[in-house]
């Protein structure tokens, strides 16, 4: 079975792209002024992938990262200016809220209780998750921190999918130590990592995805 190349990745060869230029341009052994003119288009197909390839389930980071890097090419180019630009920060807000509020009521697993949402602003939250037909969750952490505890569920119907927006903020998603995570987060200025030390033995069959976005923050699986 051919592995989907993650968002993590393809923003991780956006920004070696990126690097590469520089270097180029900057011990002059190419001139690459013209090329960087597009590097903002490279980080809007960074953010249209993240969301094709999660199924629109990740919609806001990359959304945000779509429009910021949409504007910037914009700049860029002299098709705006920097002004009119900045007078239109407020959409990010407005876009950032009407997105979660599209993610908190899209449709839902059909057995009840297979599905949580966990929500922090300015503070803490814990979230445990006990039930059996574990399917999918939402975290939220706008500065303050998340913990969803999937310690006592199961999957009926594997993969599950953990959706986490980090915003100077972090979440920490708790597994059984059995289960077999596979993160697709898309970092900007944020990380995401699993925590858990690896073990000898490990099943192929994929037991939960962590997708979403961080940004001046982080998601960590842990067990």
């Amino acid at each position: 079975m051919v592995r989907r190349v993650s968002s993590q990745v393809v923003l991780g060869v956006v920004v070696a792209l990126l690097g590469l230029l520089l270097l180029l341009q900057t011990t002059d052994l190419y001139e690459t002024a013209f090329l960087l003119d597009y590097v903002p288009t490279l980080f809007v197909l960074a953010g249209l992938y993240a969301m094709v390839a999660s199924g629109f389930r990740n919609l806001v980071g990359p959304l945000l990262v779509v429009l910021v890097a949409g504007a910037w090419q914009l700049v860029r180019l002299d098709v705006v200016s920097g002004e009119e630009v900045g007078d239109l920060w407020p959409l990010l807000l407005v876009v950032a809220g009407l997105a979660l509020v599209a993610g908190r009521y899209r449709a839902r697993p059909t057995e009840v209780g297979s599905g949580s949402s966990a929500v922090a602003l300015f503070g803490g939250r814990t979230q445990r998750v006990t039930s059996q037909t574990f399917a999918d969750a939402d975290v939220t952490a706008l500065f303050g921190g998340v913990e969803l505890d999937l310690r006592d569920a199961a999957v009926a119907d594997p993969p599950a999918t953990v959706s986490a927006f980090v915003l100077f903020g972090g979440a920490e998603v708790i597994v059984p130590r059995d289960w077999n995570v596979q993160i697709d987060v898309l970092p900007v200025f944020g990380g995401a990592e699993d925590e858990r030390p690896r073990r000898e033995v490990e099943h192929d069959e994929v037991d939960l995805v962590v997708t979403g976005f961080a940004a001046f923050g982080g998601v960590s699986v842990k067990d």
